[in-house]
C-alpha cells in the first residue's frame, strides 16, 4: 500500500512538471561561472537555459574587475570563467603561475576610442591626454590601436604586450594617462580621449558605433575565451558547456542585441 502511495505521489508530481512545462533534469550537475558585468553576464544568462537542457545547471557570478575571476578560479571557488581574451589569460598564467587553460572562443569586443571634446583622432591637440588600461595585455592593446591611426608609433618587437615606455614616435607629445580599465569611462571628464574595452563601455552607456571616434579592426587577435581548470579541461560537462554556449540562440541573441558593437567568434 504505502509502495503504491509513493508511485502515485511521484507520478503526480511528473504530472504537474509535465503541465507546466517545467523539465526534469536528475542529477544536473552545478556548474559556477564568473563573468564580469554587463554583455559577458546578459549573453551567460542567455545560455543558461540552454546548458539546463544538457544537465547544467550554471551558476552565473558577476566580478567587478579582471583579476579576481582568474584567482577564483584557481582556487576552485569557480569552475569555469568568460570574460578575458587569451593575450590576457597568457599574462595571468606567466605572471601568477595559474593552471587555467582556454576550451573555446566565445565574443570580440572591439576596444574604442571615446571623447567629451574629440570629434576625430585628427582634431587631438599636441599633449592631449590619452587614458589608456594599466593592464599589460589591454594597455598593449589600446597602443595597438593608436599606432593603427598613426597616433604613436611602437619599437619593433614590442608585440601585443607594448607598454608606455614602448612608443618610438609621439610626434603629437600625447600624455598617456594608465588607468584601471574599468575606471576609463569616469576619466573621460579628465583627458582628452580614453581607450576603453567594450564591455565598460557599455556598462557606463556609451554606444560603441554611435560614441567611439574610432575602433579595433574585426579581425583583431583579442578573441575573448571561456576558461576552466587544466585539470577539468576533458570533462563531459566541459563540452556541454561549451556547446550551449557555440549555439545558434546563443548567436542570433548576440547579434540582435549588440548590433554589432559585439561579435561572436565562433
Amino acid at each position: 500500500m504505502i509502495r503504491k502511495r509513493l508511485l502515485g505521489t511521484f507520478a503526480a508530481a511528473v504530472t504537474l512538471a509535465a503541465a507546466f512545462g517545467a523539465p526534469i533534469a536528475a542529477h544536473a550537475e552545478a556548474i559556477k561561472i564568473g563573468v564580469t558585468p554587463g554583455p559577458h553576464a546578459q549573453i551567460m544568462e542567455k545560455v543558461k537555459p540552454i546548458a539546463a537542457k544538457e544537465g547544467l545547471e550554471l551558476t552565473v557570478m558577476e566580478f567587478s574587475d579582471y583579476v579576481i575571476p582568474n584567482q577564483a578560479l584557481a582556487d576552485g571557488d569557480l569552475n569555469a570563467n568568460s570574460f578575458q581574451h587569451q593575450p590576457y589569460l597568457d599574462n595571468q598564467v606567466k605572471d601568477r603561475g595559474y593552471d587555467l587553460v582556454s576550451v573555446a572562443k566565445n565574443v570580440i569586443f572591439p576596444m574604442g576610442v571615446y571623447s567629451k571634446t574629440a570629434k576625430s583622432l585628427d582634431a587631438l591637440p599636441n599633449g592631449a591626454k590619452v587614458a589608456v588600461p594599466n593592464d599589460p595585455t589591454n594597455g598593449g592593446r589600446a597602443l595597438l590601436l593608436l599606432q593603427s591611426k598613426g597616433l604613436i608609433k611602437l619599437k619593433d618587437g614590442a608585440g601585443l604586450k607594448a607598454s608606455p615606455l614602448d612608443i618610438a614616435e609621439n610626434p603629437k607629445k600625447l600624455q598617456i594617462v594608465e588607468l584601471d580599465a574599468a575606471q576609463l569611462p569616469r576619466s573621460l571628464d579628465d583627458v582628452t580621449v580614453a581607450v576603453i574595452n567594450t564591455n565598460y563601455a557599455l556598462e557606463a552607456g556609451l554606444d560603441p558605433l554611435k560614441d567611439a571616434i574610432a575602433r579595433e579592426a574585426s579581425e583583431s587577435p583579442y578573441a575573448n575565451v571561456i576558461v576552466v581548470r587544466k585539470a577539468d579541461q576533458d570533462k563531459p560537462w566541459v563540452a556541454k558547456l561549451v556547446k550551449a554556449y557555440q549555439n545558434d540562440e546563443v548567436k542570433q541573441f548576440i547579434n540582435d542585441k549588440f548590433k554589432g558593437a559585439i561579435v561572436p567568434a565562433w
